[in-house]
């Protein structure tokens, strides 16, 4: 039990003394003046973000990425988020490292390393897409990520974004879909000229069916837009056609987008089959919860149904139609998020499509070197993965 414990601290001690060497810590900024126009956290407190300045080179160049952390969808559960880091900047911690996508140096990150680098904050719960005037005086709940947002690119744009030769918005997961959803507003924040592009990491949620058949997620998502007034910040090229819920949804919202983007995803991202093919609702003996931990424990059948799902996935993705300007990488990995840790954006043993790490595949998309649409074989052929182990007493997240 010794020599394990030992074991076990010495990989703790490893791995803190790599997080300190890839990493840069960054001080936080809160938008004090955004109360005034109502664009606060779900608590009412102030929008914040980290912000890490470029140079040389890159001076004029902008990296934005927004932080992600799933949604509430009705009232109680935003209740519970504002009194966390995701519904409050007052919880917030002061200092935040930097690494992948936003670290600083070019061994790490070799085309973005002396970008402007930001981190957006979340603390709304909506993808910054809500806007609802009336506050509950009962709950003191601020329905405004959209007001957030643009509050935020605005205090950037007085630092030196108006500015920007270069400019990416980036984010995983619930930002992710914000980058999705936000792509061409964005653009149109800032000056004419500019390079503009989004990178989606882990951010296209697909609309399909539970594994008892139920449409749990489309039911969760029109939850979502309704408690936060989203319909009229989703991008009107899909809601003046569709039910307005359904555009929170990439397959159908991304199709108008205009502005160049990049879909990193993993065909078996595990948030995706935790939550949306398997969620605790549809599965009340909890038969996925060790294939959820590790993919390497499901069954042939568990197995089968996950090859399923990753077929309709690549599906919605082809059904967005041939784009020049649309950056690929779907690699067929149980993981979510792959821009954010420094093992799975730049590294010797990093995931690879083509022979190209993720890191390599965005550069030379954005830069106009290559384009860079790539998908792979079915699990588990894939040797490249980093594969994600869940701790199996985990709580479901939604």
């Amino acid at each position: 039990m010794r020599g394990r414990l030992l074991q076990w601290l010495h990989i703790m001690m490893y791995a803190a003394i790599l997080v300190r060497i890839e990493s840069v810590y960054v001080n936080i900024t809160y938008v004090q003046d955004a109360v005034a126009k109502g664009a606060v956290c779900l608590d009412g407190s102030p929008p914040a973000y980290h912000f890490d300045s470029g140079y040389g080179t890159g001076v004029n160049s902008w990296l934005i990425q927004l932080e992600g952390g799933g949604w509430c969808n009705n009232v109680t559960s935003c209740l519970a988020r504002k009194g966390n880091r995701l519904g409050s900047s007052k919880k917030m911690v002061k200092l935040l490292p930097f690494s992948g996508l936003l670290g600083n140096k070019a061994g790490f990150n070799p085309d973005f390393y002396n970008w402007n680098r930001v981190k957006v904050r979340y603390c709304d719960g909506s993808s910054f897409t809500g806007d609802v005037e009336a506050v509950n005086p009962a709950t003191g709940l601020h329905y405004r990520g959209a007001r957030v947002f643009l509050a935020v690119v605005k205090d950037l744009l007085a630092k030196g974004l108006k500015s920007a030769e270069n400019a990416m918005l980036s984010g995983c997961s619930a930002g992710g879909l914000a980058v999705i959803l936000h792509c061409d507003n964005f653009k149109n924040l800032l000056p004419i000229g500019t390079k503009v592009k989004c990178l989606s990491d882990a951010g296209f949620f697909i609309n399909t069916k539970d594994v008892s058949g139920a449409q749990h997620i489309e039911a969760y998502f029109n939850d979502i837009v309704t408690t936060h007034g989203s319909a009229k910040n989703l991008p009107p090229s899909c809601a003046l056609r569709m039910k307005p819920s359904l555009c929170f949804f990439p397959q159908y919202s991304a199709r108008g987008i205009r502005t160049p983007l990049f879909l990193l995803n993993a065909a078996y991202d595990s948030w995706q089959i935790k939550n949306i093919l398997a969620p605790a609702v549809a599965d009340p003996r909890g038969l996925w919860h060790g294939c959820e931990a590790n993919i390497h424990n499901c069954s042939s059948i568990q197995l089968k149904i996950m090859q399923a799902f990753r077929s309709e996935f690549i599906g919605t993705i082809n059904g967005l139609g041939l784009s020049i300007s649309r950056g690929l990488f779907i690699n067929s990995c149980y993981a979510h998020c792959q821009t954010e840790m420094q093992e799975t954006w730049f590294r010797s043993d990093s995931p690879k499509l083509n022979n190209k790490t993720i890191a390599k595949a965005v550069g030379d998309w954005f830069y106009d070197r290559s384009p860079f649409q790539r998908g792979d074989c079915p699990y588990p052929c894939d040797r490249t993965c980093h594969n994600r182990v869940f701790d199996p007493q985990e709580h479901p997240l939604i």
